[in-house]
C-alpha cells in the first residue's frame, strides 16, 4: 500500500509482514511449483508464532482486532513471496475463521479459531462443485436431518488447502426446492468425519503446492452445531464471506505481481544493446512505466475499499460493487503487468532462470477463482445502476444531459 498514507502502527505491520516473507524458504517456494510439497504446514505454523493470521478477528481468538487497511497492507506483502503461499494465509485465517466468529456458537470459536490462528491446524472452503463453478447458489451438494445430525453427500473441486485442511468450511443444500438464497446451509466438516476424502489434484497450471484438491462427502453426519448461521443460512455466510475472499485477493494478487515489475526494472537498467541500457528505449521504459501506473491504479482502488469498509458509513450495495471493481482490475491489471514485464526482459524470462514464468502462472489464477471476472462484472452493473437511482432520486444532481444545443428535441429521443 501508500507508505506516505499509512500510520506508524501500519508500518510496522507492513515491515512485520515483509520480515515474515523474507523468512519463507527458497527451497520451499520451488518444491511448492514442483509438487515435491503438497502443502506447506510450516508456513502456516510460522505465520501463526509471528501472530500474524486473521489480523482482522479479535483479540479475544488469537488475532490482532484490525481493519480492512491493515489487511490490506500485510496480505500484499505476504504475496510477494508466492500466490500460492498468500492463498493458503488468506483462506483459513482471514476467511473461514471470519465465518465462524461473525456466524458461529463460542464453542466453535474456541474449537477451530483459536488454535488455527495459532498456526495448529488448517481450515478450507468447499465452494466449486465439479458441475458448477460461477452457479454457486446451483450447488448439488445435498445435506439431509437425520435425527440431531446433518447427512452430506456431493462433492466439492479445486479446494485451495483440501490436502492439509482439519477443517472444511461447505455449503450444501438443505432446501433443494427453495429459493436460491433460502435452500443452502454452511456446515463446519472436521476431516476425521468418517465419509469424507480428498484427492490431491496434480497439473496445475500454477498455484502449486496449496494442496488443492477435491473432496468427497459420502454419509457425512455433520452435529447441527457445527452449522453457521442455522440451517438455510448459508447464502448470508456466502455473501459476507465474499468481502475477505475478493479484497483479500485483490490485495494479494498486487503483491504477487509487484516483483515482477522490480525484476524487470533492474533487468532493463543493467541489460545493454545498441551501445545504451535498454531503460533507455522507450519501448522499454514506456512498458515499465505503464506496469507502475497500472499497479498504482489498482491499489488506490483496493486502499479506497479498505478504506470505506473500515469507515462504516458506506452501504452494502456500494461496498459489494467497490470489493468487485477491486477484484477485477488488480487482476487485470497484474495480468497485463506481468505480461509486459516478461516482454522487456525478452527470451530469458521465458524460461526459469527468472521466477517471471512462475508468477505468469501463478497470476492468470486471479481472474477465475473466488469469483470469475465476468461475475464481478454482473456485480458491478446491478450495483451501480442501484446507486444511480437511489442518488439521482434524492440528490439535487445537475441533469447535464440538457446542457446540449437541442437537448429539448423530445422527439428524437426514441427509447421504445
Amino acid at each position: 500500500m501508500f507508505d506516505f498514507m499509512m500510520t506508524e502502527d501500519q508500518k510496522k505491520l507492513r515491515d512485520e509482514a515483509r520480515a515474515f516473507t523474507n523468512w519463507v524458504p527458497r527451497e520451499l517456494i520451488l518444491d511448492m511449483d514442483a509438487e515435491k510439497i503438497q502443502f506447506p504446514h510450516e508456513y502456516l505454523k510460522e505465520a501463526g508464532k509471528r501472530n500474524l493470521l486473521g489480523l482482522r478477528i479479535p483479540k479475544a481468538y488469537g488475532g490482532r482486532g484490525l481493519g480492512w487497511v491493515e489487511n490490506g497492507i500485510a496480505a500484499e506483502e505476504i504475496g510477494v513471496a508466492s500466490y500460492s503461499l498468500a492463498c493458503l494465509w488468506g483462506v483459513g485465517a482471514d476467511i473461514v475463521c471470519d465465518a465462524i466468529v461473525q456466524f458461529g456458537t463460542e464453542e466453535l470459536k474456541q474449537e477451530i479459531v483459536v488454535p488455527l490462528l495459532k498456526g495448529e491446524v488448517y481450515a478450507a472452503e468447499g465452494l466449486t462443485e465439479p458441475r458448477g463453478g460461477s452457479d454457486f447458489f446451483g450447488t448439488t451438494t445435498r445435506a439431509v436431518k437425520s435425527g440431531d445430525d446433518w447427512v452430506l453427500n456431493g462433492q466439492k473441486r479445486f479446494i485451495v488447502g483440501a490436502e492439509g485442511a482439519d477443517w472444511f468450511l461447505i455449503y450444501a443444500a438443505t432446501r433443494p426446492d427453495g429459493p436460491p438464497h433460502e435452500r443452502l446451509s454452511a456446515f463446519m466438516v472436521p476431516r476425521t468425519a468418517k465419509g469424507l476424502e480428498t484427492k490431491y489434484i496434480y497439473g496445475l497450471m500454477g498455484v502449486r503446492g496449496g494442496g488443492a484438491g477435491r473432496l468427497l462427502l459420502t454419509d457425512v453426519h455433520v452435529p447441527e452445531r457445527f452449522v453457521l448461521n442455522g440451517i438455510h443460512g448459508g447464502a448470508e455466510v456466502f455473501q459476507r464471506m465474499m468481502i475477505p475472499e475478493r479484497l483479500g485477493t485483490a490485495a494479494m494478487t498486487l503483491g504477487s505481481v509487484r516483483p515482477a515489475v522490480e525484476i524487470a526494472t533492474r533487468y532493463a537498467s543493467r541489460r545493454k544493446a545498441f551501445g545504451q541500457k535498454i531503460m533507455n528505449f522507450q519501448a522499454v521504459g514506456f512498458k515499465i512505466a505503464d506496469c507502475v501506473t497500472l499497479m498504482d491504479t489498482a491499489r488506490s482502488l483496493v486502499y479506497s475499499t479498505c478504506l470505506a469498509i473500515d469507515s462504516g458509513t458506506v452501504d452494502a450495495g456500494r461496498i459489494r460493487r467497490m470489493i468487485s471493481q477491486s477484484k477485477k482490475v488488480s487482476s487485470e491489471a497484474a495480468w497485463e503487468v506481468i505480461n509486459k514485464c516478461m516482454q522487456v526482459v525478452g527470451g530469458i524470462g521465458y524460461t526459469n532462470v527468472y521466477p517471471l514464468e512462475r508468477i505468469l502462472r501463478d497470476i492468470r489464477l486471479s481472474m477465475i477463482w473466488v469469483g470469475t471476472n465476468e461475475i464481478m462484472q454482473v456485480i458491478i452493473q446491478a450495483e451501480w445502476v442501484k446507486e444511480y437511482e437511489k442518488v439521482h432520486a434524492k440528490a439535487p444532481v445537475r441533469d447535464v444531459e440538457n446542457d446540449a444545443p437541442n437537448a429539448y428535441e423530445i422527439e428524437e429521443k426514441i427509447y421504445e
